[in-house]
């Protein structure tokens, strides 16, 4: 067996296998803004949106992609406001634009929400890359900005215990 995906031959079919089975969002050190609190969030994210995309692929009905966007929605609420949080208490001199850009964000999802529950959008692959782009560019780009900062601040970059979010979430 050989297949051409994405100009890259594959042969075999455990090879055509791995690439269809591996995650749709790797996390990497590249993704790590250096804060475990914030680190775990955002890895949470990434399984979600991973979950999201399994479900597509998988043909999974809607009721259950339109459950994982929802707890997506959620989560990305909750995450944001933590990050928003600490801007204001460590005083961070970006907060107002970084608060616009995460308003930006969960409006669109909002939308996304209302057009996906009134049948008039279905969420396709288009709209998973969209995530996965938005996701990952996030982090690098914009919140890599707060990172330095936040740690110069003292926020800490380990903690011993279990983070709130991870007795929340059960992550």
């Amino acid at each position: 067996m050989q297949v051409n995906l994405n100009g890259q031959e594959l042969t075999g079919l455990n090879q055509v296998r791995n690439v269809y089975m591996s995650k749709f969002v790797e996390w990497t050190g590249a993704l790590s803004v250096g804060i475990e609190e914030i680190d775990e969030q955002h890895k949470v994210l990434v399984d979600l949106v991973n979950k999201m995309h399994e479900a597509i692929h998988q043909r999974h009905g809607s009721d259950v992609v339109i459950s994982i966007l929802s707890d997506l929605a959620d989560y990305t609420r909750i995450h944001f406001a933590v990050e928003e949080s600490l801007m204001r208490i460590l005083n961070f001199p970006g907060y107002e634009d970084h608060k616009l850009i995460h308003e930006e964000l969960l409006h669109t999802v909002q939308d996304l929400q209302e057009k996906v529950a009134s049948g008039k959008k279905s969420i396709g692959f288009e709209l998973m890359h969209f995530l996965k782009t938005w996701l990952t560019k996030h982090i690098m780009e914009e919140d890599m900005q707060y990172s330095g900062f936040f740690l110069s601040a003292g926020a800490q970059p380990k903690l011993g215990k279990k983070t709130w979010i991870q007795r929340l979430w059960g992550s």
